[in-house]
């Protein structure tokens, strides 16, 4: 199974909580990986907090075109809870 964000709440600072499409619930901060010409502009937190999903329901994006790839930010994230199989179904 490909992994895919497919909800995204903004927290506060640079922080994000992310569902994932294998029901894990991850919260993550991206202050410290925002490096790189089209990362650099979400250090203005009003164009951070503009995350959404982008249009194929695969990971987050801004207006400006910046993403990271949901293994990426898998990896990185903390775990803090895991839907229920039901809502799991639901969203596949």
């Amino acid at each position: 199974m490909f992994l895919h964000v497919t909800d995204v709440e903004y927290l506060g600072g640079y922080k994000l909580r992310l569902v994932f499409n294998n029901g894990v619930i991850k919260e993550v901060d991206l202050k410290d990986k925002l490096h790189g010409e089209i990362f650099e502009l979400l250090k203005d937190i009003n164009l951070f907090k503009q995350v959404r999903i982008n249009s194929t329901g695969t990971t987050i994006e801004w207006q400006n075109g910046a993403d990271f790839a949901p293994e990426f930010l898998y990896e990185i994230s903390e775990e803090v809870g895991r839907l229920k199989k039901e809502a799991i179904d639901k969203e596949s």
